[in-house]
């Protein structure tokens, strides 16, 4: 009997050993990587601001303390803080983050790992990849060494290193769940999915391999509580760099456009156009005098190739043609009538007011209260538990001065529900409309929002 226990001891002892070998030890990585990661605190000054309502009519108490106060419709906020988090690219103080991180900020401190704090000044930032490159004025620094995310693989380990909720320095690991994923008004990134956690706090932070290179930038979450729930996504290094490279040399990122607007290809969609498997780029309209135009595309082709790129889903285009320079002759390979033929096209340039290529023209287009607006896909609107609703993009004029802000989903107008930016244009465009109620959802709270239209 004695054997027999001793024996199971050691069979035992034998798995546990075997499972731990198969599991990473990140103290070292942890430990030679943190130094590179640094904690950004933001602070925006006080702010004079408008309000969604008037004052009451004062009575002679109120008119007394009317003196001290800002002009009725508007309030004063307190200064506003905020944190985030960056690595360190150059031993000389360039440090990448992200664009959201340090927009409209009026001062930036970055605090290293060894506790030395310095001021940094924003070198550039870049809206449509949420990237921003800064810099401290400091020398001999720790730099991060920078991986290949094309050799990623599903499953792979990967380790998250930042500042969430403000606890610096904290790391957490998780695996790769998926590559080259596609968010909504994101065009021009190909994210990489993980379940590593990573909350607010974490945004513009690395993410490494085993190897201990730095493969991606956390900078999103989806979440219904507003932390951690296992999807972060993370933008792949090489489109970061690409961009501080850019911003550093002109301060500015230039990206090619064809001006098309197209639609994914469903298998429907490839039945009826005699493609033996749904793939390409179906174009639904083409800009007139656009660089698309002018090789020759025309309404109805599916663009199966980019300079040879095979163009899997409609989302990969904008993704290769955005990283190709202007002025560049490339080959478009496309589908047109049952027939496959190649187009040489001249790539122009993509203007900061023109709308990314997978979008509908309308997606950007302000409707007379200021907003632009997106549609959402019913996958989308079953995660917000909502049945109809628009996403904002941008925001501008009336619409900007009542408070609502990107991201914010306009569900109904005077308790008439909204699926498009026709519907919303149709609702707010009337001229004899001086003001309109929106029911306007964000995060897990939805609020009626009074909207005084301009004329």
């Amino acid at each position: 009997m004695k054997k027999w226990l001793t024996l199971l001891g050691m069979t035992l002892g034998f798995v546990a050993a075997s499972a731990a070998a198969q599991l990473p030890d990140f103290t070292e990585l942890a430990e030679k990587q943190s130094h590179a990661v640094v904690n950004i605190t933001t602070t925006q000054d006080a702010k004079q601001i408008r309000r969604g309502h008037k004052m009451p009519d004062p009575d002679e108490m109120m008119e007394f303390f009317r003196k001290f106060m800002p002009p009725e419709g508007e309030r004063f906020m307190p200064p506003r803080r905020g944190n985030g988090s960056g690595f360190l690219i150059s031993a000389d103080g360039y440090i990448l983050t992200n664009a959201h991180v340090v927009d409209d900020v009026d001062e930036l401190v970055v605090k290293l790992n060894d506790k030395r704090e310095f001021r940094a000044k924003v070198v550039g930032t870049d809206a449509r990849t949420d990237v921003a490159l800064i810099k401290i004025n400091a020398d001999n620094l720790p730099r991060v060494t920078i991986g290949d995310p094309n050799r990623l693989k599903v499953g792979e380990w990967v380790l998250a290193i930042g500042a969430p909720f403000g606890f610096e320095n904290s790391v957490t690991a998780g695996i790769v769940s998926a590559k080259g994923r596609s968010l909504p008004q994101e065009n021009y990134v190909p994210f990489i999915q993980t379940d590593a956690a990573v909350n607010p706090g974490n945004s513009g932070g690395p993410l490494f391999n085993l190897r201990g290179e730095v493969v991606g930038m956390n900078s999103q979450i989806i979440s219904r509580s507003g932390g951690n729930m296992g999807l972060a996504f993370a933008i792949p290094i090489d489109v970061a760099m690409d961009v501080a490279d850019q911003l550093k040399s002109r301060g500015k990122v230039s990206r090619g456009r064809l001006g098309i607007v197209i639609q994914e290809v469903t298998a429907d969609l490839a039945d009826s156009f005699g493609l033996k498997e749904p793939r390409g780029a179906l174009v639904s309209d083409v800009e007139p005098g656009s660089p698309a135009e002018k090789a020759g595309v025309q309404v109805s082709d599916i663009i199966l190739k980019f300079d040879g790129k095979t163009i899997n889903t409609s989302i990969d285009l904008p993704r290769l043609v955005g990283a190709t320079k202007p002025g560049v002759r490339s080959t478009l390979t496309i589908w047109r009538k049952g027939t496959q033929k190649e187009l040489t096209v001249m790539v122009g340039e993509l203007s900061d007011d023109k709308v990314a290529a997978a979008k509908a023209p309308e997606a950007k287009k302000a409707n007379r209260a200021g907003l632009a607006v997106t549609e959402l896909t019913k996958e989308q609107k079953g995660i917000l538990k909502i049945s109809s609703g628009v996403l904002v993009e941008e925001t501008t004029g009336a619409a900007a001065r009542a408070g609502i802000q990107t991201g914010d989903v306009i569900v109904a107008v005077n308790n008439q529900e909204v699926n498009s930016a026709e519907e919303l244009a149709r609702l707010l465009d009337d001229p004899s409309r001086k003001s309109a109620a929106l029911l306007v959802k964000r995060g897990e709270n939805a609020h009626y929002v009074s909207l005084r239209l301009d004329k």
